[in-house]
């Protein structure tokens, strides 16, 4: 079996020594089935799993902040539970592991919903819609699918894209070059790549391409096209028996939709006001 092809991430990880629920439990039979929320509850506190390099939904910025539009919207949510959240950086393919274990009581960053992560997590009601996209180099020519024939593309491992892409070879895995991606840990790495001409193009959330282009000023030297997926909704990951954590968050949702904070969140980081999308 031909091996897939992985590029390494430049940032190690350390895991933290294990966390329960709520990140100060154990990760034993007992603790994983114990009702998170009341945890929650009395502890005021809740641990949060993300990819701190996935603009603009959670990443760290220039001062080492973590920010983004999923952490305002965390916030936001559980301010009205008087609940500080905590958000801790992951291997993002790593991230239901990490949520079983207890290291971290929920994934929220651009984490789509798919059938095969719906076997694995309870979802919240979605919060945001996505699509998969290719980026290219302008004067690489690639504008369409078909235009990636023979070429090298590029994803991240643990992605939705990466997922879609060997779920439905037809439509990109049996035209690139040995019909699989190369795969990086951080979509950072990937556009370096990118840039450099190491791969022809990067499968890549259309959320996170847009910002990325935008702040660093190179909009017009790239081509940005539907990958031919279905497109996609993010919402919150939880562990399958947190069903009364999941329940908090989708009213929570709600109130945020009702009173014009959510709008207020959208506008901050894309510049105009979302909706939640229909369930």
């Amino acid at each position: 079996m031909k091996l897939k092809k992985f590029v390494l991430g430049t940032v190690a990880l350390v895991s933290v020594a294990v966390l329960g629920a709520c990140g100060n439990g154990s990760n034993d039979d007992e603790a994983s089935n114990e009702n998170t929320w009341q945890q929650v509850e009395e502890s005021k506190k809740i641990t949060i799993g993300l990819d701190d390099t996935f603009v603009p939904m959670g990443f760290k910025d220039e001062d080492g902040e973590i920010v983004g539009f999923d952490i305002d919207l965390a916030k936001a949510v559980f301010e009205q539970y008087d609940i500080e959240p905590t958000f801790q950086p992951i291997d993002w393919s790593m991230k239901e592991n990490e949520l079983e274990n207890g290291t971290i009581d929920l994934i929220w960053n651009g984490y789509t919903m798919t059938k095969a992560r719906e076997e694995k997590v309870a979802f919240t009601k979605p919060y945001a819609k996505n699509e998969q996209v290719i980026v290219a180099e302008k004067d690489s020519g690639i504008t369409k699918d078909e235009d990636l024939k023979d070429k090298i593309l590029g994803a991240q491992e643990g992605s939705s894209g990466y997922e879609a892409f060997n779920n439905e070879p037809e439509k990109l895995k049996d035209l690139v070059t040995d019909q699989d991606a190369t795969l990086y840990a951080s979509f950072n790495e990937a556009f370096i790549d990118l840039e450099s001409g190491r791969i022809d193009g990067l499968l890549i959330d259309r959320v996170y391409a847009d910002y990325y282009l935008k702040q660093a000023g190179k909009t017009d030297d790239f081509t940005v096209f539907n990958a031919g997926f279905n497109n996609e909704n993010f919402a919150v990951g939880a562990r399958k028996d947190d069903t009364e954590l999941v329940g908090k968050i989708n009213d929570a949702f709600d109130k945020l939709q009702e009173d014009g904070k959510y709008g207020e969140i959208s506008q901050k980081w894309f510049g105009e006001e979302w909706s939640l999308p229909e369930d």
